[in-house]
């Protein structure tokens, strides 16, 4: 008997209707919570996924230049060969006319594409 008044005292005007509604109060406090957190989260998803589309675009970007600069190189890898197998004619003939034409003309070919590229 005695445990028995101790719990009457302690939960004394406590009502099992007001423990319940106090219960479905926090329920619902927290179900607001969880969706206010819900929508951070989705804000956060939406910023990220434009941010991995704007990479994606940079990256394609950067790709396209890339490209390019390789067909450039090879290209000027094709003139720079040509023109070492002139120069490789011109050591073997010994020839110092036909050198400073090639000369000449290695310069002019490198001012060219100098000033076109820039």
């Amino acid at each position: 008997m005695n445990s028995r008044s101790n719990r009457a005292a302690l939960f004394d005007g406590i009502e099992e209707g007001g423990i319940r509604a106090s219960t479905y109060s926090s329920h619902e406090i927290d179900e607001h919570e969880n969706d206010r957190a819900i929508e951070g989260l989705q804000d956060r998803v939406n910023i990220l996924k434009r941010l991995t589309g704007d990479i994606h675009e940079e990256v394609d970007s950067h790709n396209r230049m890339l490209d390019r600069m390789g067909n450039d190189m090879d290209a000027s890898r094709g003139i720079l060969s040509g023109t070492v197998d002139r120069f490789k004619m011109v050591f073997e003939k010994k020839s110092s006319r036909r050198m400073a034409t090639i000369v000449a003309s290695f310069v002019a070919v490198f001012l060219l594409i100098y000033y076109l590229t820039k």
